[in-house]
């Protein structure tokens, strides 16, 4: 006789371990399953030399709702770390989100109102250069970026960047994939506008290892391969997964965009002095390097250890068997999502959640926000 539990839940990321926890808190008999040999999905951090690796690419955890930054403090204590990435262009360095310092680094302008007169010039060139070619409207990604903050932002900053994370040049892309560029005339370095944030003490296992306490998990365990007995274990299924493989590739197969780490110890205290650095020309081949101790060793600190970890992380085609990483939200993707959507929305105990389910980006904060809206539901 198999053992029956309230919820199975396919997947032991965010989406899977908060609602395993919330359950958990009303009484419910959970298992959770992931394919991987670790808890945690995508936030899974390595500890190598007292540092904690972000295993899967730079997660910080930001917020403006105070009810989610007090749920997730609630497992473990978050540090004060603030998210300022800096972009390496041309042998000079940037900073971001683009401020007054960064229009000073390019410009020479001290003032916002010199900074929003050279953005609005270039703005304007940007538009009679669309409209000689015949339209009003951005056609691609590239005229959207270039009617947003004008020629010297976008050739340095956004462009090399941005067709290595896709794959494709700008001009290509649909313009909808950038519908609005933050711009601030501060010297704010702050690349989050939320109240919160922060990165967990010890790193996000704590955070997982917390959510997950008590609750019956198996990893190397691969829904797909023993389905049929999954499917009669649970009354209700939590599947975090791709939503197109949980239907078979009914409709078609939706497409994803993948990540390479490359990760190097290097005998030295500190590499780059910042957790991140984004290379922004076409022809580097990595979008970004992380140096890892940034995110919890802050001032001195990161002298103690003598030694560094830095990783490379490379955009790559998504094929079978690589891990799917960046919905690929273009019109032939969309409207084949939204079939399987239907189907979803059909279904009567099977909840559909996360980032691959809902072929959709997530931060984590709105994650951990969906899932208490579920819980709240479900008592009321």
């Amino acid at each position: 006789m198999f053992m029956k539990y309230d919820y199975l839940i396919v997947g032991a990321g965010l989406f899977g371990a908060v609602f395993a926890n919330r359950a958990k808190g009303l009484g419910k008999r959970c298992l959770v399953i992931d394919k991987r040999s670790h808890l945690g999905g995508n936030i899974y951090c390595e500890e190598k030399k007292g540092i904690n690796i972000h295993k899967y690419g730079a997660h910080i955890f930001h917020t403006s709702d105070k009810e989610i930054w007090d749920f997730v403090n609630s497992f473990v204590e978050f540090n004060s770390f603030i998210n300022s990435p800096l972009a390496q262009y041309g042998g000079k360095l940037y900073n971001l989100p683009f401020n007054m310092s960064t229009f000073y680094q390019m410009w020479g302008v001290m003032k916002p109102e010199e900074a929003k007169a050279k953005i609005e010039e270039q703005k304007k060139e940007a538009f009679e250069l669309i409209r000689k070619r015949g339209h009003d409207m951005p056609m691609n990604l590239e005229e959207q970026a270039l009617m947003l903050v004008g020629n010297d932002i976008y050739n340095t900053l956004i462009k090399g960047y941005t067709e290595k994370q896709w794959g494709r040049s700008c001009r290509e892309l649909p313009a909808f994939i950038i519908k609005r560029l933050p711009v601030r005339f501060t010297f704010n370095n702050n690349y989050f506008n939320d109240i919160y944030q922060g990165i967990p003490v010890g790193g996000y296992n704590k955070l997982i290892d917390g959510l997950l306490e008590g609750i019956e998990c198996r990893c190397n365990t691969d829904f797909f391969k023993n389905r049929s007995f999954f499917e009669n274990i649970a009354d209700v299924i939590v599947f975090t997964g791709a939503i197109d493989e949980y239907y078979q590739y009914r409709f078609g197969k939706l497409e994803y965009r993948s990540l390479l780490f490359e990760e190097e110890e290097l005998d030295c205290s500190n590499y780059q002095g910042n957790a991140v650095v984004n290379y922004t020309e076409r022809d580097i081949p990595y979008t970004r390097i992380i140096e890892h101790k940034h995110f919890e060793y802050f001032r001195n600190e990161v002298y103690k250890h003598s030694k560094t970890i830095i990783t490379k992380e490379y955009p790559t085609e998504w094929r079978e068997g690589k891990e799917a990483y960046y919905p690929i939200n273009n019109e032939r993707n969309n409207l084949l999502y939204e079939q399987y959507r239907e189907l979803a929305l059909r279904e009567e105990n099977v909840i559909f959640g996360g980032r691959l389910a809902e072929y959709k980006y997530y931060d984590m904060a709105p994650i951990v926000r969906k899932v208490l809206n579920i819980f709240k539901v479900r008592k009321s």
